[in-house]
C-alpha cells in the first residue's frame, strides 16, 4: 500500500528573455560546481592549490559530457540513424541522453593528458575527485526527475514516483509500461533518479568518512577505485528497475552487462594497484614541489607585468 507519493515537477526549464534555462544542464552544472569544491579542498591537502583543479576541470568536464553522449548515441544509434532517427538530436543534450561511462573514460583520459603534461600524480588526484564525482553524479540525477525520465517499473512499495502529466516539456509520461502499453495515469514508480542519488551520496560519506584510514592502509589511486565498485555495484540493481528503452543481452540491459564488467576490472585493478612499490608519500612531496615551483612562476610573470606597466 502507497502511503506516500513523490511529486514530479511541474516544468523542466525556465525562460528569462532569449535564453531557456532547462534544469537537466543546471542539475549537471551544479555537480560539477560542488565536485570542484570537494575536490579542492581535497587536493590543497595532498599540496595542490585551486589553479590546478580549474585547469583538469575545464579539460576534463567539456570532454566527460561529449564522452556521455556518445556513449548514449553509439549505444543507442536507432533514435540518431536511420528512418525513424534525427541526426541533430545529436546536439540536443538538453532533451536527456547521456552515458555516464562515457563521461567517465573520456573525461578521465583527458584529466590524465593534462596531468601527464604538467606531471601531477594522476592518483592524487583520481582519490581526491573520487567522493566529488558521487556528490556530482547523485546531483545530476535531479536532472531525470524534472525530465520526468529514466524513472524504474510501477511499484505497490509505500513510496513511488508519481509522474505530472500536464507537463508539456516532461520527456518521462510517455515512456512504455506493461509490455510495450502507456502506463495507465495514477500509476507510481520506482523513483530510480532517487536511489540513486542516496546510493551515491552513501559511498561518498564512506570514503570520506574512511578516508584517513583508507590512505593510511592503501596505495594511491585506491579510493578512486572504491568509487567505480561501489558505483557500479549500486547500478547493477538500480538498471535493473528502469523500464525507458534499452538494448539487452540475453535479456539483460546492456548498462547492467557493463556494470558488471566493470566492476570485475575493478576488483583486478584494485589488488594491482596494491602490489605496487610508489609511495603516497613520495607522490604528495613531488606535488608539493610541482605547486610551489608554478606558485614562484606565476610571481615571477605578475612581477614582470607589474614592471611593464611601471616602465
Amino acid at each position: 500500500m502507497t502511503i506516500c507519493s513523490i511529486p514530479s515537477p511541474s516544468i523542466s526549464q525556465i525562460t528569462l528573455g532569449p535564453i531557456t534555462l532547462r534544469f537537466y544542464a543546471l542539475s549537471i552544472l551544479a555537480g560539477a560546481l560542488v565536485a570542484m569544491w570537494i575536490t579542492t579542498r581535497r587536493w590543497k591537502r595532498e599540496g595542490g592549490d585551486f589553479n590546478q583543479i580549474l585547469d583538469v576541470a575545464l579539460v576534463s568536464l567539456p570532454s566527460g559530457i561529449v564522452g556521455a553522449r556518445l556513449y548514449h548515441v553509439i549505444t543507442t544509434p536507432e533514435k540518431f540513424f536511420g528512418p525513424k532517427g534525427d541526426l541533430l538530436e545529436i546536439f540536443r543534450i538538453w532533451n536527456g541522453g547521456l552515458g555516464i561511462w562515457g563521461g567517465v573514460i573520456l573525461g578521465s583520459i583527458a584529466a590524465s593528458a593534462l596531468c601527464t603534461y604538467k606531471k601531477y600524480p594522476i592518483s592524487l588526484l583520481a582519490d581526491a575527485a573520487a567522493p566529488s564525482l558521487l556528490i556530482a553524479q547523485g546531483i545530476g540525477r535531479l536532472g531525470n526527475w524534472f525530465n520526468q525520465e529514466l524513472y524504474g517499473a510501477p511499484t505497490t512499495l509505500p513510496w513511488g514516483l508519481k509522474l505530472n502529466y500536464s507537463a508539456a516539456n516532461a520527456i518521462g509520461h510517455s515512456e512504455s509500461c506493461y509490455d510495450g502499453l502507456t502506463c495507465p495515469e495514477g500509476t507510481l514508480f520506482h523513483p530510480t533518479f532517487l536511489y540513486e542519488m542516496i546510493w551515491n551520496f552513501a559511498g561518498a560519506a564512506l570514503l570520506i568518512s574512511f578516508g584517513k584510514v583508507l590512505k593510511r592502509k592503501l596505495k594511491s589511486g585506491s579510493e578512486f577505485v572504491l568509487y567505480v565498485m561501489w558505483y557500479t555495484a549500486g547500478r547493477m540493481w538500480i538498471e535493473s528497475l528502469r523500464i525507458d528503452f534499452s538494448h539487452t543481452f540475453l535479456g539483460i540491459r546492456i548498462n547492467v552487462w557493463v556494470s558488471i564488467v566493470v566492476f570485475i576490472i575493478s576488483i583486478i585493478v584494485f589488488m594491482i594497484l596494491q602490489n605496487t612499490h610508489k609511495s603516497r608519500t613520495d607522490l604528495v612531496n613531488r606535488l608539493i614541489d610541482i605547486t610551489a615551483d608554478e606558485r614562484e612562476r606565476e610571481s615571477q610573470s605578475n612581477s614582470n607585468i607589474k614592471t611593464k606597466r611601471l616602465s
